[in-house]
């Protein structure tokens, strides 16, 4: 499934994964991975993997695209490899979850991670949480393994129910003896299905530090600072959806589940646009 251009010459690699598909609430894995494979210094997309035949296109569809101004061309789902630097070598792997053969792809990639050098390998993505948009985001981390649990002051640890396959892949990177961080940001649960610049922030500041990565984060305080005045500005005018936003930073357990907020506030962020 993995189709490879040409491979880069890469040393004590780290591979960061964002897919898209389970959990990525305000779209901070995404977000994030985005973000560094932009940033990386010399920064090359070298493989993919097709998922025209492997992905549900009802739910991850095509996109049409203009070629030379007139002639339209399909561009199918897929994900992407980029490598570069950031202080490290650095390889970003991001895209949407696929529908099918996940066994195929996780040992392609893990193939492909051992051909790289990888060394440590990091997941991204946004967990929804009862949280206000006012308090900085926390991002919960998990391990791979006990001893790395503790080195990196992992939250948590204890998670067992489905999951998705960015999960799966760390599991199977581990078990060759690549280690694995999750790293979830924490996103106000009435806002987990707009874009969320403050939890895209920490995930990034989070990377940076356990990876040893360079990572600019200056140009995302504008767009924090923006997001939460939109918000507030929202809120301002439906002084019903505020109060339900002071019962959560109240700490009152009998705040609502976020349905009421959810519609109100986001459908103010797309009228914002």
């Amino acid at each position: 499934m993995l189709e490879v251009e040409r491979w880069p010459d890469l040393d004590d690699a780290v591979l960061v994964v964002a897919l898209s598909g389970w959990v990525d609430a305000g779209m901070a894995g995404a977000g994030a991975a985005a973000v560094l494979a932009a940033q990386l210094e010399g920064g090359r997309s070298f493989a993919t993997v097709p998922l025209a035949d492997h992905a549900d296109l009802q739910q991850t569809r095509p996109t049409v695209e203009l070629v030379d101004g007139a002639t339209r061309g399909i561009v199918w789902p897929r994900i992407e490899l980029t490598a570069g630097r950031a202080d490290r070598d650095v390889v970003v792997l991001r895209g949407p979850e696929p529908s099918l053969h996940w066994h195929e792809m996780i040992e392609d990639l893990v193939s492909g991670a051992q051909a790289l050098d990888v060394r440590l390998a990091v997941t991204l993505g946004g967990m929804p949480a009862p949280v206000s948009h006012r308090w900085p985001t926390h991002v919960q981390t998990t391990a791979t393994d006990q001893a790395l649990a503790r080195e990196v002051g992992a939250s948590r640890n204890d998670y067992t129910g489905p999951t998705g396959a960015q999960t799966a892949l760390q599991v199977a990177l581990g078990d060759v003896g690549v280690p694995g961080i999750g790293l979830w940001a924490q996103v106000p649960h009435y806002l987990a299905g707009s874009p969320s610049p403050p939890a895209i922030r920490a995930l990034l500041a989070r990377l940076a530090e356990l990876a040893h990565l360079r990572v600019d984060l200056a140009p995302l305080d504008p767009q924090c600072a923006e997001w939460v005045s939109r918000v507030d500005e929202g809120l301002a005018e439906r002084p019903e959806v505020a109060r339900l936003v002071e019962q959560i930073e109240a700490g009152d357990e009998e705040f609502p589940s976020g349905d009421e907020l959810a519609n109100e506030i986001e459908r103010f962020l797309r009228d914002e646009k």
